[in-house]
């Protein structure tokens, strides 16, 4: 039976063809000039930390396959990963319409990641 890691890995990596059409939807953008720069910058910020917070969710997933954590932990740890990327990156696009609004859920993000990340090292740390 596959556990929490095989199914989020495949969500992961499903995911990342849509971060790259999000560049190429940025590059669209820039050319037409639809957005302030502010608003260009939160879709960059937006759109680069979704891949790289992809990366990072797959190599957290492969430690977290090796850890001794329970499965309810494992299965934790997985929807942390994937709401705090979906929060940190998706944030930022929040912030082009609503700045205040769009920095509490990118903050929120990183605060479910960090979790994650510091459960992940309690499994990693304490077999």
């Amino acid at each position: 039976m596959y556990g929490p890691e095989q199914l989020f890995t495949v969500i992961a990596l499903v995911s990342l063809p849509t971060v790259m059409y999000g560049g190429y939807a940025l590059r669209g953008v820039q050319r037409r000039n639809q957005l302030t720069d502010q608003q260009r910058g939160f879709f960059r910020a937006g759109h680069a930390h979704a891949g790289v917070l992809i990366v990072l969710v797959l190599v957290a997933l492969q430690i977290l396959e090796r850890t001794n954590l329970s499965n309810g932990a494992r299965w934790l740890v997985c929807f942390l990963l994937l709401f705090g990327v979906l929060a940190q990156s998706g944030g930022f696009f929040l912030a082009m319409l609503r700045t205040r609004l769009g920095m509490g859920v990118t903050t929120g993000g990183a605060v479910l990641l960090g979790a994650a990340t510091l459960i992940t090292a309690y499994g990693v740390a304490f077999p």
